[in-house]
């Protein structure tokens, strides 16, 4: 039985390595990021912990923050439909949902930036306490990692549109498998931020 256990264990395991060794090296690249991203979001939420928050302090976390959670989880859904889309050969369909993703991230942005306005009236600075340093830095950060998401996703987008015009360029950009991996990798990332904030949004709401 501990044989086959092992024989079980070791097939596992050759599974699991040759699709590393399979992975695109740009895929790759992009899943170590974003360990990367989230071992740093990871240290930076447990030393916001550490400081306990804004315990006995009239607190409340930005109403902005709400919406800009909403507005992130919305645009996620917008980014899920594009693979079909691709798949099924729609690039003008593809192009509103590339262009709704874009909008909302961008508005989350400014949801952000309206959060951290809402705070400094509240009394709560950058350079004051340091939950509230950790606080500001955490969204900071984030915005900055969401930023090349949106720089990627509008050359996407653009380059979506025009293809889209012409039968020809539109054959030749769903034949060609490095775009099929550059929207995968998209997509995979803005999943990723997505989830990532939302993880942190719950953080603050329980902690602050």
């Amino acid at each position: 039985m501990d044989s086959d256990k092992k024989k079980q264990i070791n097939a596992t395991q050759s599974f699991a390595f040759r699709r590393i060794e399979r992975m695109h090296p740009i895929r790759m690249l992009l899943y170590l990021s974003m360990i990367g991203i989230g071992v740093l979001f990871f240290i930076l939420t447990v030393a916001f912990a550490r400081t306990g928050g804004f315990n006995g302090e009239q607190f409340q976390l930005p109403k902005f923050f709400s919406v800009s959670a909403i507005l992130l989880l919305f645009s996620s859904y917008a980014m899920s439909k594009v693979p079909g889309l691709y798949k099924k050969e729609k690039l003008k369909k593809m192009v509103r949902y590339l262009a709704l993703t874009l909008s909302l991230g961008i508005l989350f942005i400014g949801a952000q930036l309206i959060g951290w306005n809402e705070m400094s009236k509240t009394g709560v600075y950058f350079s004051g306490k340091a939950s509230g340093t950790y606080l500001y830095l955490i969204s900071a950060l984030h915005i900055l990692h969401l930023l090349g998401g949106i720089i990627f996703l509008s050359f996407m987008l653009f380059k979506t549109i025009y293809v889209a015009s012409d039968g020809v360029r539109s054959l030749i950009f769903i034949r060609d498998p490095f775009r099929h991996l550059q929207l995968s990798m998209l997509n995979s990332y803005w999943h990723f931020m997505d989830f990532l904030w939302l993880g942190l949004y719950f953080v603050f709401l329980f902690i602050a």
